[in-house]
């Protein structure tokens, strides 16, 4: 599977991660809804290393820059 996501996308969801652990840590958020933000940022982390949004690929989308073919 090709990548889909740009390295904007990707810092920012690592970044976004950081804070939904932050707040989970710090006990800000708590409950089912820290864990819920525990959850999704896992996702965050794991798509960003990989560079593959499967909900990028259900919807056609891609924030990465298409590749030119030079001949």
């Amino acid at each position: 599977m090709k990548q889909n996501m740009g390295s904007i996308d990707r810092i920012l969801r690592v970044i976004i991660a950081a804070i939904f652990a932050w707040l989970y840590f710090s006990d800000t958020v708590t409950g089912t809804w820290g864990l819920v933000l525990v959850i999704i940022g896992g996702i965050f982390v794991v798509t960003s290393l990989v560079g593959i949004c499967p909900l990028y690929a259900i919807l056609g989308l891609r924030s990465s820059p298409k590749k030119s073919v030079t001949k």
